[in-house]
């Protein structure tokens, strides 16, 4: 009787242990499906397309005016075909002695570092680079963009370039979109449910072989 008993209280707490072992298992997977990272979490920062907005290009990838080793000029496709030009601001053929040569420096994904740089005439300034950066004194809706001493850690020297397909390229930064508004020049603007208005040309001018200052 004694080993009756024994046998069947094993078997009990047997039972017992299988039955929280079972529950212990089933309140984990569903932990663990929710700790899961989902594919919005891999890309937090990142800008979001709109349906107005440009569509991301692989081309962007191999275009040799996009792999830093080329100086630009970059043309208002729906301008006067005058060349951007920097120096307190972002600015289309202003004429204000500006450094019109750009270098687009891949540094991960459609993201690029613009670095500016004058004319070829020997002078050592218009050989050390400046980069482009929102201008962060700027109030919402609508940036401009301003060249400063280079910084590609700095998330507001972090442009998107991308190729439209047709030799034309979409400039943006985050979820804005470089557009030219009468009265206001080029400025960076939310798109919405708007149309890109402004695309770019860039036209080779030569290697990016400067020797900065020391």
């Amino acid at each position: 009787m004694f080993t009756t008993k024994w046998v069947t209280g094993a078997a009990m707490l047997a039972c017992a242990s299988a039955l929280v072992a079972c529950q212990g298992g089933a309140d984990k997977a569903p932990g663990a499906a929710a700790g899961t990272p989902t594919p919005s979490g891999t890309v937090t920062g990142a800008p979001t397309p709109t349906a107005a907005g440009p569509t991301t290009s692989s081309a962007a990838a191999t275009d040799p005016l996009l792999s830093g080793k080329r100086e630009v000029t970059i043309t208002r496709v729906q301008g006067s075909g005058q060349p951007l030009e920097i120096s307190g601001r972002l600015e289309e053929g202003g004429d204000t002695g500006g450094r019109i040569l750009f270098v687009p420096t891949p540094i991960g994904g459609d993201r690029y570092v613009i670095r500016a740089f004058g004319t070829r005439d020997d002078h050592p300034v218009n050989d050390d680079p400046s980069c482009w950066q929102v201008n962060g004194l700027d109030i919402e809706p609508e940036l401009t963009i301003g060249a400063v001493v280079c910084d590609q850690d700095d998330p507001i020297q972090r442009f998107t370039i991308i190729a439209k397909g047709d030799g034309t390229y979409a400039i943006g930064s985050e979820t804005r979109f470089l557009q030219h508004l009468p009265g206001n020049g080029l400025v960076l603007k939310e798109l919405g449910n708007a149309k890109l208005n402004t695309t770019f040309r860039f036209t080779d001018k030569g290697p990016a072989d400067r020797q900065p200052i020391n």
